[in-house]
């Protein structure tokens, strides 16, 4: 049996709360346990947003969205497009909605959606993806292939993966979009963009 107390368990089922400024902007965040970085925005998604381009009518996809902190902080950077964030848990889609209301967002939601399998209707400007270190191949290139299909002409995909992930993103980037630029490389992280170019 557990070693904690029932109110150590109490406290444990209770939703996680925190402010913090996302590129410029105050947010709050509810989370919880089992959503990744749950206790405060990863390093990552912050690298990402420090060193991405957005324009203010840009339509923009955030694939794997967690609890929204990408989607959210870009929604209020594109305020007069609309963001679309997707999860394959639903626990990360419920708390990504919690968020957008608590933020006051009318121009986000989020749904649903393993990869691009319940949105392939839509295409869009920007894709934004934070991408787990341990994916796997298959499912990256499924993910590549996907975002080229749905991104609007001259739309972009921005990535932040481990730097160990960053030579595996370059040769795709440039088998899939013919380009590759690295926004930022750090110690852990590596921001990267990939355009839809008319050529390929």
């Amino acid at each position: 049996m557990s070693h904690l107390t029932p109110e150590q368990l109490t406290k444990l089922r209770q939703d996680i709360k925190f402010s913090t400024t996302l590129a410029g902007f105050p947010m709050q965040f509810i989370t919880t346990w089992g959503i990744f970085s749950p206790r405060a925005v990863d390093e990552g998604s912050e690298m990402l947003l420090n060193n991405i381009q957005v324009n203010p009518d840009d339509n923009i996809l955030d694939l794997g969205c967690g609890y929204g902190p990408l989607g959210l902080t870009l929604a209020k950077m594109a305020p007069q497009g609309q963001t679309l964030m997707v999860d394959k848990d639903f626990v990360a889609v419920d708390y990504a909605n919690r968020n957008i209301a608590l933020n006051k967002l009318t121009n986000c939601s989020a749904q649903l959606s393993n990869g691009f399998d319940q949105i392939r209707e839509h295409q869009f400007d920007l894709i934004v993806s934070n991408i787990p270190a341990k994916v796997g191949n298959e499912m990256l290139w499924l993910f590549l292939h996907d975002a080229y299909q749905q991104l609007s002409p001259s739309g972009r995909l921005v990535v932040v993966t481990i730097s160990g992930l960053s030579k595996f993103i370059k040769r795709e980037f440039k088998q899939n979009f013919g380009n590759y630029n690295k926004l930022k490389q750090g110690k852990t992280y590596t921001v990267a963009q990939a355009i839809k170019t008319q050529s390929q």
